[in-house]
Parts: structure tokens; sequence; C-alpha cells
């Protein structure tokens, strides 16, 4: 066997730091629904007397946080799950003939569901969960998403 056979095959075997079963555990304790990002901004949000709807159906994608007073949903993404630029969005250096497809397939169902959205007339705005991280970036995150409702309020009267 040459050499370049011999890493790919070790690259491929390569040793997971828990038993699978273990692994297994792991995996299955990561949340798609009320992240701890979503609930945070969630509570942000009641607490300055918004009302949404979570995770409805009716729209594509099924947005975290509906307003469909103002017609806006709030994607709450995971920075590893969704790709971001940052620190946590980075893909993995094993099974990438596994993660990358993944990834990429995520990618691609975000920004169709967010195009079939923008066409239905609906704002989208997407909060990564890197940004709620931090009490600062958490705030400035919820200044935004007010400022969006704010601009939208149908009660509000227009000059």
């Amino acid at each position: 066997m040459e050499l370049g056979g011999v890493l790919e095959n070790i690259r491929n075997k390569m040793v997971d730091v828990f038993s699978p079963e273990k692994r297994s555990q792991v995996m299955r304790q990561i949340r798609s629904t009320n992240t701890k990002p979503e609930v945070l901004i969630r509570s942000a949000l009641h607490r300055l007397g918004y009302r949404y709807r979570i995770h409805d159906k009716r729209y594509p994608g099924k947005p975290d946080i509906v307003f469909p007073r103002y017609k806006v949903v709030i994607q709450v993404r995971g920075c590893f799950w969704h790709s971001h630029c940052c620190i946590d969005g980075k893909r993995p250096k094993s099974r990438q003939d596994y993660w990358i497809p993944k990834l990429e397939a995520n990618q691609r169902r975000d920004r169709r569901n967010d195009r079939k959205l923008r066409e239905s007339g609906w704002k989208v705005l997407v909060v990564w969960g890197c940004n709620c991280e931090s009490s600062v970036r958490l705030e400035k995150e919820i200044q935004r998403i007010v400022r969006e409702l704010e601009k939208r309020n149908p009660q509000k009267e227009q000059p």
C-alpha cells in the first residue's frame, strides 16, 4: 500500500474520544428547538411586551419566532450547524465526506426557506448563536429586532 493510501486509511479510522454509546448520548442532547439563544431572545422580547408564535409549521422552515402581526420572523441559528463565519462555525476536520455535504445542505435549505418567506412579504431576521453569548451582544441583537418590529408596526400612524 502506498503512503497516500495509508494516510487516507488512518484519517478515515480516527479514534473518537468518546465510546459510540457516549457519542450517541452527547449527540442526542443537542437540541434543534428551544435552544439557549432562542430562549434568551424569546424571554427578552416577551418581557418587552412582544407576543409571538414559536416554530409555526405553517411557514417555510418552521421559523423559531414568528410575529404574524408584523410579518417578521426570527431564525436563531446555531453557528456550527448553519456554518457561520465565526469560530464556532468552523467545519470539522474529521469525516469531511459526511459533514461538508450535511452543512452545505443546511445552508441551501436556509436560503430556500428564507427566500420563500421574503417572497411572501415576510422580513427575515437571522440571529447567530455567537451573538447571544455575551450580554452586550445579546442586547444589541434585541435592539435590532425591536427596531425592525417598530418599523413594521401596523398600528403606527404613517406621516
